[in-house]
């Protein structure tokens, strides 16, 4: 096939929009050499981020929810690579690589923008700079690490003020991330002072979320949220609701309703941004969300599609934009992958998206869950086998499945993992220079060479 006939479709973000796409038209356009997948992500891997928490607390394994994009790019191309622009009116994109900030450019024939959100800080530097996030795996690896450093010089510390401030961790937010990550560091914190840090009273611990809504997990039904937040409180978090957190310094949160927190631990989750590439592009935006019409294309741009986090969907039936839940973005994937096969073979007919949440779920400690699915609502264990069951099946892989299987059940009979993991050495390569490399590469041959001649 002569590649300039060959369509070109580009997709840019490997998370669960991305990847479902990509995924999708594999087997749309199967052993169809006149269409071209490419696929573009600053991570090497897809992540499957509603157990990131389990990673922080020392339930699974980093590796286990980590998959690498070259696993699902049978026949496609993939660049590791960071989008830096996007021109749709000349069909073009950026990448930067990394490694040495190589920028190569990238046309296409159809544009598939799936490039999710980040963490928004809303300005705030100081908090920024004095806190954790649970964004990435990178994240999650801190946080254990960090919280597991915090234990150990708890326990060798005497004097008890010193003491509850190391052992005090804030989570600011009171959506899903924040609620899940603070249940979980909550069993981990307790459990291995009990088990292995004889020194920390359980007193000692003070988790506490900030939220600065009337209450946490405004997503779910208020009866349900209201379980979430009875079930937290007994397991002694202390619920902070309708403030925000303003300040942060190395050992302290300040509230915006004039309370400072003593702590040692920040964890910052109160929101997320649209990275500036996609919210500076030359089209309709609402929050920084690329607006699409209800095929998820950005009118004007009939080649160019947007979904996931990024995108701005409207549920017709509401007139509110759809979550960024993993759960719409797999739904927004088969309508995307769907049109784009009546754009390139035009033997079917576009389709609208309308999607109908099938219900929400969260995990808030051991053993313990709340679930609203298809109006069915229910909590504590029962909830808790509902999220455990429902994400073992949404993992991509057979492989990973079993791996997070095996972790979850170990997780039941042993104790949890507090080996603390000191700095890894890094090496930072910015350029080579070609021709010193070679030289080196190949002096002993050259030299050889010399001899014999």
């Amino acid at each position: 096939m002569d590649s300039d006939n060959q369509k070109k479709i580009l997709i840019l973000g490997g998370g669960f929009a991305g990847i479902s796409v990509l995924q999708q038209l594999q087997k749309i356009f199967k052993n169809n050499k006149s269409v071209k997948i490419s696929l573009v992500n600053e991570d090497n891997f897809f992540l499957f981020t509603p157990m990131l928490p389990e990673i922080a607390s020392g339930i699974i394994h980093p590796s286990d929810i980590s998959i690498p994009l070259r696993t699902f790019c049978k026949n496609e191309k993939f660049y590791q690579a960071k989008v830096s622009a996007i021109d749709i009116k000349n069909k073009l994109v950026a990448i930067t690589r990394a490694f040495d900030g190589k920028v190569k450019v990238l046309d296409y024939d159809y544009l598939v923008i799936a490039l999710g959100s980040t963490t928004n800080y809303f300005g705030n530097k100081r908090i920024e700079k004095n806190s954790f996030t649970m964004k990435t795996i990178q994240d999650a690896i801190a946080i254990k690490s960090h919280v597991i450093h915090m234990m150990e010089i708890a326990d060798q510390e005497d004097d008890k003020t010193v003491r509850e401030k190391l052992m005090t961790f804030v989570v600011v937010g009171g959506g899903f991330a924040g609620v899940e990550t603070v249940g979980e560091l909550n069993d981990f914190v307790k459990e291995s002072a009990r088990h292995f840090y004889r020194n920390i009273n359980q007193d000692d611990i003070k988790m506490v979320l900030v939220s600065a809504n009337g209450g946490i997990l405004p997503e779910l039904d208020p009866d349900i949220a209201k379980k979430a937040t009875e079930s937290l409180q007994k397991s002694g978090i202390r619920i902070i609701p309708n403030t925000k957190a303003v300040d942060a310094g190395n050992d302290f949160v300040f509230l915006g309703n004039g309370e400072s927190v003593p702590c040692s631990t920040i964890i910052w989750t109160a929101g997320v941004t649209i990275d500036s590439v996609v919210s500076g592009l030359d089209c309709e935006h609402k929050a920084g969300k690329i607006v699409v019409d209800s095929h998820l294309r950005i009118p004007k741009y009939e080649n160019v599609f947007a979904l996931g986090d990024c995108a701005a969907i409207t549920d017709t039936k509401t007139g509110n934009i759809y979550p960024p839940t993993a759960q719409h973005a797999l739904r927004e994937s088969k309508i995307v992958s769907h049109n784009l096969r009546s754009a390139i073979t035009g033997k079917v007919q576009d389709k609208e998206f309308n999607y109908e949440s099938k219900g929400m779920m969260a995990v808030i400690g051991k053993r313990n869950g709340i679930a609203s699915v298809f109006g069915y609502k229910t909590s504590g264990t029962i909830a808790w086998v509902i999220w455990k069951t429902y994400y073992l099946t949404m993992l991509p892989t057979f492989e990973k499945k079993c791996r997070v299987a095996m972790d979850w059940t170990v997780n039941l009979f042993f104790k949890r993992d507090i080996t603390l993991v000191g700095k890894i050495k890094k090496k930072s390569l910015n350029e080579f220079n070609i021709t010193t490399l070679d030289d080196v590469l190949f002096k002993d041959e050259r030299q050889a060479t010399k001899q014999n001649s």
